[in-house]
């Protein structure tokens, strides 16, 4: 007969919240490592030694790193708690450093920028090819290392989590490590926020340069980007028009393609409609099924209404949602 004694649910689960914890506490260990590393490359190999040789000038090295030297030096310091089996305290102190990756996050696009304007420069160029040429670097490049702050913090969010859920409420680090892990959820969050502003932004720029004439200057300013594609413009009389739609949270724009052999705009769109998204009554007339063959929208405004087809039901569904939500949207924005 066994000698074990009877089972005990409670130092079962016990047992497995400490095996979890123990795996969340040695990969927040062993990637702090490897964090703090990939962060010192670029401080040793391309802040200092710019900075050295003056190549960028103080303003500029700000632009293109933000608060990389201050970001290293919290990694090290947490890393030094962390190699101490300080879990807690260490945490908690890194909490008061969070506001480093909010205004990293908000210089990222400008830095981008400004980092592709000097690569165009073939001595810059030619230094940071040479750089990433060092063994240290492994197969890595500057544009590999500069998101780098970015993506560990969704990494620290999600292992504080989970030594948090693996925590014993009893346990003296439990009240530290939620009160971290909700810390670095707002943080994230606001991150994410910035992100999706400069996506935004990015993509409001690109549709910009794709609209020529009077009537297009100043259109995607201040919106949000939805949706764009083609689709079939049915008119009372005559055949579908194709025409390209630009979805905004606020509006509709159609524009008519200018012929790639124009001197000047070729390749561009012609604005012909904007539609505000808030008058608008939105029907799907057909395309209900899910089958091959495609679809029809009616969308109504106080002066005029729209048919509009696609032979693809699936991307017809994808536009009808997104309509749904800037009407949504843009009727919320007058009611208030």
């Amino acid at each position: 007969m066994s000698s074990s004694g009877p089972r005990c649910p409670v130092r079962e689960q016990r047992a497995r919240w400490e095996r979890k914890r123990g795996r969340a506490a040695l990969e927040l260990l062993e990637t702090e490592r490897r964090y703090q590393e990939q962060l010192g490359l670029v401080v040793q190999y391309f802040l200092r030694i710019l900075r050295a040789k003056g190549t960028l000038r103080p303003a500029e090295l700000q632009a293109v790193f933000g608060p990389w030297e201050s970001l290293h030096a919290v990694s090290q310091e947490l890393l030094l708690h962390l190699e101490a089996a300080e879990w807690g305290a260490g945490l908690e102190r890194f909490c008061c450093h969070l506001e480093l990756y909010t205004r990293f996050a908000a210089n990222e696009a400008r830095s981008r920028a400004i980092l592709q304007k000097w690569l165009r420069k073939r001595h810059f160029r030619k230094f940071v090819q040479l750089q990433e040429g060092r063994p240290e670097f492994g197969s890595l490049q500057l544009a590999d290392l500069l998101p780098l702050p970015l993506q560990r913090l969704q990494q620290y969010e999600n292992l504080v989590v989970a030594l948090a859920e693996n925590t014993r409420p009893d346990s003296p680090d439990y009240q530290q490590f939620s009160k971290v892990a909700q810390k670095l959820s707002e943080v994230t969050q606001r991150v994410s926020a910035i992100g999706r502003e400069h996506e935004n932004v990015r993509q409001l720029h690109r549709i910009q340069s794709l609209l020529s004439g009077r009537l297009a200057k100043g259109l995607t300013k201040g919106r949000w980007f939805l949706r764009q594609g083609w689709l079939l413009v049915v008119p009372p009389k005559g055949e579908p028009k194709s025409r390209m739609f630009f979805l905004f949270s606020d509006a509709l724009l159609m524009a008519k393609p200018r012929s790639v052999l124009h001197i000047l705009y070729g390749g561009t769109f012609v604005c012909q409609a904007l539609y505000p998204m808030a008058q608008c009554q939105l029907q799907r007339i057909f395309g209900h099924s899910g089958g091959p063959g495609g679809g029809l929208l009616s969308l109504s405004f106080p002066h005029e209404k729209l048919l509009l087809m696609s032979t693809d039901q699936e991307a017809l569904s994808r536009w009808y949602h997104s309509l749904t939500v800037a009407v949504r949207y843009a009727s919320h924005l007058l009611w208030f």
